[in-house]
C-alpha cells in the first residue's frame, strides 16, 4: 500500500478482523474475479433491480447460548476491563441465491464478493481519504423502524446514546493517530435502511481530521494504524479484543474486516459488516452489537438477529 500511495497506482484491498489475512489487487477495475461496489466504484455489470421471488431462512442459536456470550461480556464490564465491546454471533441462513446473485441485487454503500467464501453488503463506513482530510462515520444504535416513535426512541435510548457516545470518542482519538485539527462535524445523524425483513433505523457520526501533506508516502503505514475498526472492536481496545476472543470463541475472519479500494489520489473504505460466508456448502450470517453496561441481554440479541437480512 505504501508503495501504491507512492505511485499513485489504484487498488482493492481487504483485511480481516485478526489481521492476519487479506489481499491487495492492483488495478481492480481490470479484473473481475473479486467483484465490488464500494460508494459507486464498481467492476460489476448492473443486474436490474426487477422484484424476484427468493427463499431466505434464517436459524439462529438460542437465546441460552447467546446468554452465555452476553454474560462473559458483562462480567468484563463490571470489573472495568472495557466500556464497550462488539459481541457477534454466527447464524445458519438457507438461501435459494448464491452469493454472487445476493452481491448483484444487495442495495447497500459498500459491497464485495470473493467466489467461494464470502459475500458483504454494509451500509458502513471505515474512513475516506480526500483531497488531505479523513474523515470516518461510526455507526452505533439499531431500532426496528416500524415501532411507535421510532426515531425517538433511539435517540432518547440511555444505553444507545452512552454507546454511541464512546464509538464516536474512539473514532475522534483514533483520527488523532493520525491526523491534526480533528473535529465532529455531525453527531448522531439517522440512516434509513430497507432489508427483506422491514426498515431499521441507525445511527452514526462524522469525525474528520486533517492529514500530513506528505501522507501517500506511508498511505499503508497510516491506515493500518486504524485497525482493527472500532466500531467492531471497542475500547479500551487492546483490553476489548481480548474479552471478544474469550467470549466468542472462534475467530472472525473477514467478518468485520475492512475493504477499501484507492483511486491514486483518494480512498474509501467500509467495515465489512452485514456478511455471509460459505463454510463446506453451507452458509452463515454473522451479525452483531455493541455491549454496555446498560446493555439488557433479550434487547441484545434481537438487535443482533434483526441485523440477519438480505439488502432487497
Amino acid at each position: 500500500m505504501n508503495e501504491a500511495g507512492r505511485t499513485k497506482t489504484p487498488f482493492l484491498f481487504a483485511v480481516n478482523f485478526e489481521m492476519s489475512e487479506g489481499f491487495f489487487i492492483e488495478n481492480p477495475l481490470r479484473q473481475n474475479h473479486v467483484l465490488f461496489d464500494l460508494n459507486g466504484i464498481t467492476n460489476a455489470k448492473q443486474i436490474p433491480n426487477a422484484p424476484m421471488d427468493f427463499v431466505f431462512e434464517r436459524y439462529p442459536e438460542s437465546f441460552e447460548t447467546y446468554e452465555e456470550r452476553f454474560r462473559c461480556a458483562m462480567e468484563a464490564l463490571r470489573a472495568g476491563e472495557t466500556l464497550l465491546l462488539n459481541l457477534t454471533i454466527k447464524t445458519p441462513v438457507e438461501t435459494s441465491l448464491s452469493l454472487r446473485e445476493i452481491f448483484e441485487r444487495s442495495q447497500a454503500k459498500y459491497r464485495l464478493y470473493v467466489p467461494g467464501k464470502f459475500v458483504c453488503f454494509s451500509p458502513e463506513r471505515f474512513v475516506m481519504i480526500r483531497n488531505g482530510k479523513i474523515f470516518s462515520h461510526p455507526m452505533k444504535g439499531t431500532i426496528d423502524a416500524d415501532l411507535p416513535n421510532a426515531a425517538g426512541r433511539l435517540l432518547n435510548d440511555r444505553k444507545e446514546v452512552a454507546e454511541h457516545e464512546m464509538i464516536t470518542k474512539l473514532t475522534r482519538d483514533d483520527l488523532g493517530r493520525v491526523a491534526t485539527k480533528v473535529k465532529v462535524n455531525r453527531y448522531r445523524y439517522i440512516d434509513r435502511l430497507k432489508t427483506n425483513n422491514g426498515t431499521i433505523l441507525q445511527t452514526s457520526s462524522e469525525v474528520e481530521g486533517t492529514l500530513p501533506a506528505d501522507y501517500l508516502l506511508s498511505l499503508g503505514t497510516l491506515f493500518f494504524k486504524l485497525l482493527p475498526a472500532g466500531s467492531i472492536a471497542g475500547t479500551p481496545r487492546e483490553a476489548t479484543l481480548r474479552i471478544i476472543r474469550a467470549c466468542e470463541q472462534q475467530p472472525r475472519g473477514f467478518y468485520s474486516g475492512v475493504v477499501g479500494y484507492f483511486d491514486g489520489e483518494n480512498l474509501d473504505s467500509g467495515v465489512l459488516i452485514r456478511f455471509i460466508e460459505e463454510e463446506n456448502g453451507k452458509m452463515y450470517f454473522r451479525s452483531g452489537g455493541g455491549i454496555t453496561i446498560e446493555s439488557q441481554c433479550e434487547s441484545e440479541y434481537n438487535e443482533a438477529i434483526q441485523k440477519v437480512y438480505l439488502p432487497f
